[in-house]
């Protein structure tokens, strides 16, 4: 015996509340958007400088010398403004949720699938890319990855949804579109009245977190993770010394080896005895803070080409750490010919401390902190 099975008549919930409305979801869907978009866009960028695939590795440009700091601060930004906007956005379109009936033909389906999709990887790329701020991980899978990975998942959902929705969005886009018209004029006045906290709540997120990359803000830097200012030497660090297996023993009998047509290695009296250049450069890491900083050191295409390296040569550069994703870090040419680009001995004029890279780092203009190499033992001619 077969028993149909039959939908109730009528919704199980129902939603008195106003605002509820397309008006109230396009207004704020439209900063959302544009937060998402910002940061979509800076994200892949920022993979691409840490993860340059086959020859774009020579391709990526050294200058301007801030940029790298500018574009991973906006990515940050962008993401933690993202935050209220989408918190915003759901309280707008909840009710949605629950329209009845629940599938009413197949593009109903497939719409209500890709604002499910959109609406997970929202949450999940906005959440977990802010615990990466504070650099915890609370879950067993690698965040760079799966959050890349999920970044594609998410634009291409909003690009479906926006598809489908844009009838709707541009009929409420401004006050004057025939949508918002039509809506009970009453609710005008608070819908602006709550359009204006949400402005509030985004502009509150922003000027107390984005002090770790905007220095003109850095006295309103009350809720972001790490405050440039605080650190060995004046400058943060996110990998101590010891976190990376670094003793007195390592940097004892240390030695710099330069491999090449002409190989040679140089004592760290040797390296000082060579002509020092001074530049002013930002550490700028993928968590979003960053700050200028005074390093002295020998250039690194001077480096290479004393050992046979050619002018439009890249490098390869090895740490002393035991082990680390990026123990071994490739440096394109563009970076390894830059006058810029210093195997730094000394920040702020005294010698480095032994969590900022003792005896000798790699300094680089337009380049994420973590290929910033600490604790070097070894150049190669690429």
């Amino acid at each position: 015996m077969r028993f149909p099975i039959r939908l109730p008549a009528d919704p199980p919930l129902t939603f008195k509340a106003r605002l509820h409305d397309a008006r109230t979801a396009t207004a704020v869907g439209r900063w959302l958007g544009l937060a998402f978009a910002v940061c979509f866009a800076t994200g892949v960028l920022s993979h691409y400088f840490q993860h340059p695939p086959g020859r774009l590795a020579d391709l990526l440009p050294s200058r301007p010398y801030w940029g790298y700091r500018f574009t991973q601060g906006l990515h940050v930004i962008s993401g933690i403004a993202a935050i209220p906007l989408l918190l915003a956005k759901l309280w707008a379109v909840y009710p949605r949720l629950f329209a009845w009936p629940p599938l009413r033909s197949v593009r109903h389906a497939l719409e209500r699938a890709s604002v499910a999709a959109l609406v997970a990887a929202g949450l999940f790329e906005l959440f977990t890319g802010l615990l990466n701020t504070f650099q915890w991980y609370p879950w067993p899978f690698s965040f760079v990855p799966v959050h890349f990975a999920l970044s594609w998942l998410l634009i291409g959902a909003l690009m479906v949804h926006v598809a489908v929705k844009w009838p709707q969005i541009q009929g409420h886009w401004t006050r004057r579109s025939p949508g918002t018209l039509a809506l009970p004029e009453a609710d005008g006045p608070d819908r602006r009245a709550l359009l204006a906290g949400v402005a509030a709540a985004v502009g509150a997120v922003t000027l107390t977190t984005a002090g770790q990359s905007v220095t003109a803000l850095g006295r309103l830097d009350l809720f972001a993770p790490r405050d440039p200012a605080v650190g060995p030497q004046g400058l943060p660090v996110n990998r101590t010394a010891k976190a990376a297996g670094i003793t007195a023993a390592s940097v004892r009998d240390w030695r710099l080896s330069v491999a090449g047509p002409r190989p040679y290695t140089l004592t760290l009296d040797e390296l000082r005895a060579l002509p020092q250049h001074e530049v002013t450069l930002p550490i700028a890491c993928v968590e979003g803070w960053s700050k200028n900083a005074r390093w002295t050191g020998v250039r690194v295409r001077d480096l290479l080409e004393r050992a046979g390296g050619s002018p439009g040569g890249g490098a390869r550069v090895e740490s002393l750490e035991p082990a680390g994703a990026y123990r071994v870090m490739e440096m394109g040419r563009e970076y390894a010919q830059d006058p810029l680009t210093l195997l730094a001995l000394r920040l702020g004029g005294e010698e480095l401390s032994p969590d900022h890279g003792y005896p000798a780092r790699i300094i680089a203009p337009n380049r994420p902190g973590v290929l910033q190499t600490k604790w070097v033992a070894r150049l190669e001619v690429a």
